[in-house]
């Protein structure tokens, strides 16, 4: 695995991590990253210091200082980005996610054939405009689901 800080071209900073540098080389070649914050595909690496570790002190770890613990991806920064963190948060406490079942559940929900709940999930672009044009209440959301469905 190997961490890259990535920058958008709307100078928006992010990180993540990808299986090797010719995955990501692959997965931007192809258009399949997007902005964390804004969703923009141009996707670039970011500037970003190597870490190193000293052979001495990976040599001879200190037992009786505590593991560090394993860093995070960058936490949320301005408002933006703290914002969408608290939606998502609210989303996943509040609402069922139904992955690529949303626009059956949506549709079932809006005709009456089934109860009526919070839900999230995935549909493709063609499948929210029809639920659009049949006047199913929706809103796409500026994150991808966490969770998926087995």
């Amino acid at each position: 695995m190997i961490h890259y800080a990535l920058k958008c071209d709307q100078g928006h900073d992010f990180d993540s991590w990808f299986q090797s540098a010719a995955a990501f080389d692959a997965l931007a070649h192809a258009g399949h990253l997007a902005c964390s914050v804004c969703g923009s595909a141009e996707v670039k690496k970011a500037i970003m210091a190597p870490r190193v570790v000293a052979k001495s002190a990976a040599d001879s770890p200190d037992e009786t200082a505590p593991e560090a613990p394993v860093p995070l991806l960058k936490a949320p920064q301005g408002d933006i980005e703290l914002a969408v963190a608290e939606l998502r948060k609210k989303v996943e406490e509040t609402s069922d996610y139904v992955g690529t079942d949303f626009t059956r559940q949506a549709r079932a929900m809006h005709l009456g054939d089934v109860p009526e709940r919070a839900i999230y999930g995935e549909a493709r672009p063609d499948q929210a405009r029809s639920l659009i044009e049949d006047g199913v209440p929706l809103l796409p959301l500026p994150f991808r689901p966490r969770q998926k469905l087995s």
